[in-house]
């Protein structure tokens, strides 16, 4: 997902609250990992939990089969996406970024969501029953949540189903595929494929009466801050929760890499659901590793104290 620089007033202190309850570097690593990777001890916290968060990062959607395009082979045609998805590549070549995330709704239309997006989903709807709640915290841009059932679902970095007029600020959904006939049959990701070099008036374009103006994705780009409205009711459900799952995410993106820590430095459990360690487990109570869509079934299913 996108990088995002941000300094968030109100969730900064917390971070470095987090940080100074990190174990010394000089303890060995076996020693500072306090993880627990049991099944049956997570499944006692989770049963007790009132106010559930679930982190998630582009490991979930990558089990459904959309493109991380990060790390080696991370691109599309010859460049990265931190190459196409900031406001300046957007400006110096509209059409060469429009290809991009054509291709990539494309992608994420052809694809359903897996049984992680389904554990979540079906949880939050069991739970809420029960006078419980769920929240899904998500990196993603895809959609998958929303289309496996979530409902209560905060998307950190916008959405790629999501359009904004760069000249009246107009916000709206759009699932069109094409989303312009100019686009049809454009955006192959292979490198030998050249720009389609689409005239700009013929680009995405607003609807709303007598602007016309440009549309981009109603997504995060690099150099850009989260919104604020988003990030207000991020902080507002990690201050509530008793319980923090952060899954399929590496924790290197920022700010959401800090979100687990911050609520570990309040003591409440926060569960890492992995196929690795990362540069965040030694914060965590409890480190489940395999793919998330075998784990959180498991995880989220019904516990034999529930009554409804």
């Amino acid at each position: 997902m996108l990088l995002c620089h941000l300094a968030s007033r109100s969730l900064a202190p917390r971070l470095s609250d987090a940080v100074r309850a990190r174990p010394p570097s000089s303890r060995p690593l076996v020693e500072m990992v306090r993880y627990n990777s049991d099944m049956a001890k997570f499944r006692e916290v989770f049963s007790e939990a009132k106010h559930i968060a679930i982190i998630t990062g582009a490991g979930v959607s990558a089990e459904s089969g959309i493109p991380t395009f990060r790390g080696a082979g991370g691109l599309w045609r010859k460049w990265k996406a931190q190459d196409l998805a900031t406001p300046e590549a957007f400006s110096r070549d509209p059409s060469r970024v429009w290809e991009f995330y054509h291709h990539r709704r494309e992608v994420a239309l052809s694809k359903i969501p897996n049984p992680a997006h389904y554990a979540i989903a079906e949880c939050e709807a069991r739970l809420s029953k029960q006078g419980r709640s769920v929240v899904v915290i998500t990196q993603n841009i895809d959609e998958l949540h929303t289309r496996a059932g979530s409902k209560h679902v905060l998307e950190i970095h916008g959405n790629l189903f999501k359009t904004r007029c760069i000249s009246c600020g107009s916000i709206k959904a759009n699932h069109k595929s094409p989303i312009c006939p100019a686009l049809l049959g454009k955006g192959a990701p292979d490198p030998e494929t050249s720009d389609a070099r689409i005239p700009v008036n013929d680009l995405p374009r607003c609807e709303d009466s007598g602007c016309n103006g440009l549309l981009r994705p109603d997504v995060v780009w690099f150099g850009e801050t989260l919104d604020s409205n988003v990030l207000t009711q991020v902080e507002k459900e990690l201050d509530m929760c008793d319980l923090c799952l952060v899954v399929g995410t590496s924790s290197v993106v920022y700010p959401a890499a800090m979100f687990g820590p911050q609520v570990a430095s309040r003591r409440i459990p926060v569960v890492e659901f992995n196929t690795n360690i990362t540069p965040k487990t030694t914060y965590f109570t409890h480190h489940i590793r395999g793919p998330c869509g075998t784990t959180l079934p498991l995880a989220l299913a019904r516990h034999e104290s529930e009554v409804i």
